[in-house]
């Protein structure tokens, strides 16, 4: 998922055995099939069997949760009087709901044709850490009129992001930078680093973090979805928002309606091999590069062979680690170049692109910066188009709390092992590995409150996926299509970027604007071939300051 020396996103869940009896409501659907999702409107029963008053009490506060009515107003003053926001309150912790409260913010779009409403459509555009309040007014702009007929949009700020209570760790913007290259000099340092970053969220922040989890972000929408009034909801969830949504399948299948989810993560994988997968997906698409400059030698000069036009691009590596290389003044480092050529190689003309121009920086002659933005390592502050109330460190804040806090148990705990896994990918995986695999904040996080969402349902939803995705690679989707047993998926081939619905390709678009429209997944599982349109759609996304797997316009840093 501002950028943190070009970090990516996915780009991307917990439970101790909750204390149930939760609210039930006029909009109540059938218990969910896990116990433990202690979610509203459902009562269920806890292996801790606590007593009958700890359990009557916690469905009276959930019932009050329940019972609120949202007081819509008009976004802001510049914004279309059919947007509307409104604050809610959500328990901080799902087991203790009569505990700390805070707030959840949210939005709406009303459906366009009131008589030909099916129901309300939720949107999350990626991170963790991505705001999504805003999403209504993207979808307005891109969805079809036949689904804004069909739905209410709902868009909200996650639990912990944006103006939903939003969480610090008062980190100043060079704590920021989580993905460091492995360098056995300075690995001690960013060992040091790593755990003062997961000591001040600690200080800051450490009743609230633990409990900004995926888990509880999908509690969230299902109170959100008894709030409204509504017996089920459907989605559109783009890279970290389809592991959301997926969760949200697993803990409340019977309330899933229509559910779309775009650029996926495999949830066996969430959070460190997610991350490790840009490492082991970005090989393929580099070689898959080199085969393309060399058929166009004549045009770039890279080289007539895929093995001279790999030589070119570790030359200006070398030289660039040697001494980096200036654009404008922009100075470029050997990292610089291999961090940013992950993503650039997925698209090959745009990589192709960009190397030529820095070929022509190293040498002394003029260059454009502006295409080489995927190169030049920022720091970048604050949070992008955020109210002033948000705090600058509020994106990683949040992020880190998800990364590090859904499944603790995948983040060893001994350095040591991040400085073999480091050294062993770089050699596997030389473009990444070493960005991927060294250490984290997460290595020092807090362990877990609930344990790992395990993603195995019959619910039915639609997979969609690019076949060259450098956020979430095409196993990653096949994986999480495999997961959701009731699922079909859309494959596009040829396609890249992250983040392919809508994108002007009719295949796609018409295939998942039906299931929207009629709730029917197709009969069988969906080939497209990519468009040069779509996949200049689908590129638009991989630009610095946008939000990468979600082509609405929303910014972000680049996450999953």
């Amino acid at each position: 998922m501002r950028r943190r020396r070009l970090a990516p996103l996915l780009v991307v869940s917990v439970t101790a055995t909750l204390a149930p009896a939760l609210a039930t409501s006029t909009a109540t659907a059938a218990p969910p099939a896990n116990p433990s999702a202690a979610g509203p409107s459902t009562v269920t029963r806890s292996t801790a069997s606590p007593s009958a008053a700890t359990g009557a009490l916690k469905r009276y506060a959930l019932n009050r949760y329940v019972k609120q009515k949202p007081q819509w107003k008009r976004c802001e003053a510049a914004s279309p009087a059919e947007f509307e926001c409104a604050t809610i309150k959500v328990p901080l912790d799902y087991r203790v709901p009569e505990g700390k409260r805070i707030d959840l913010a949210i939005s709406r779009i009303k459906s366009t044709a009131p008589g030909k409403r099916h129901g309300v459509l939720f949107a999350n555009p990626g991170g963790p850490g991505g705001r999504g309040l805003y999403m209504p007014l993207g979808m307005q702009e891109r969805l079809p009129e036949s689904a804004q007929q069909k739905y209410d949009l709902i868009g909200f700020d996650p639990r912990g992001v944006g103006r939903s209570s939003p969480v610090s760790c008062d980190l100043e913007p060079e704590e920021e930078n989580w993905l460091r290259p492995y360098k056995q000099e300075t690995f001690d340092k960013d060992v040091a680093w790593a755990r003062d970053v997961a000591n001040k969220c600690k200080e800051k922040a450490g009743g609230t973090l633990p409990h900004i989890t995926t888990r509880n972000t999908a509690r969230d929408m299902d109170l959100l979805r008894a709030i409204l009034g509504e017996k089920k909801i459907s989605y559109v969830g783009y890279s970290y928002g389809t592991y959301l949504g997926a969760v949200y399948t697993q803990l409340f299948p019977g309330r899933a309606d229509r559910f779309v989810l775009d650029s996926a993560v495999d949830p066996a994988r969430a959070w460190r091999g997610m991350i490790q997968w840009w490492a082991e997906g970005a090989e393929p698409a580099f070689d898959r590069w080199t085969e393309w400059a060399a058929e166009r030698s004549e045009k770039y000069g890279l080289g007539d062979t895929p093995k001279q036009v790999d030589r070119s691009f570790w030359d200006l590596v070398a030289q660039a680690d040697e001494k980096p290389i200036e654009v404008e003044g922009q100075p470029t480092t050997g990292d610089d170049i291999r961090s940013g050529m992950r993503e650039a190689v997925f698209s090959p003309k745009y990589a192709t692109e960009a190397v030529v121009e820095l070929k022509k920086a190293a040498a002394g002659e003029p260059a454009s910066a502006k295409k080489l933005t995927a190169f030049a390592g920022s720091e970048g502050t604050g949070t992008a188009g955020a109210a002033a109330e948000v705090p600058s460190d509020n994106m990683t804040a949040s992020f880190l709390a998800v990364v590090c806090g859904d499944n603790s148990a995948v983040w060893p705990r001994d350095p040591e092992r991040y400085r073999q896994d480091a050294i062993k990918d770089k050699g596997r995986y030389p473009l990444y590995g070493d960005f991927a695999s060294s250490i984290k904040p997460c290595a020092f996080w807090d362990k877990s409150v609930e344990p790992a969402t395990k993603v195995n349902n019959k619910a039915g939803s639609l997979v969609i996926q690019n076949e060259w995705d450098s956020q979430t690679p095409l196993p990653s989707g096949q994986a999480l299509h495999a997961d959701l047993k009731g699922s079909k998926m859309v494959t596009v081939l040829g396609g890249e970027g992250h983040g392919v619905y809508p994108n002007g390709n009719a295949c796609t678009d018409g295939t998942v604007t039906g299931y929207l429209l009629t709730g029917k997944l197709p009969a069988k599982d969906v080939t497209c071939k990519a468009t040069a349109d779509s996949n200049a759609e689908a590129r638009k996304n991989q630009q610095p300051d946008v939000l990468p797997g979600s082509p609405l316009p929303e910014r972000a840093p680049n996450r999953f």
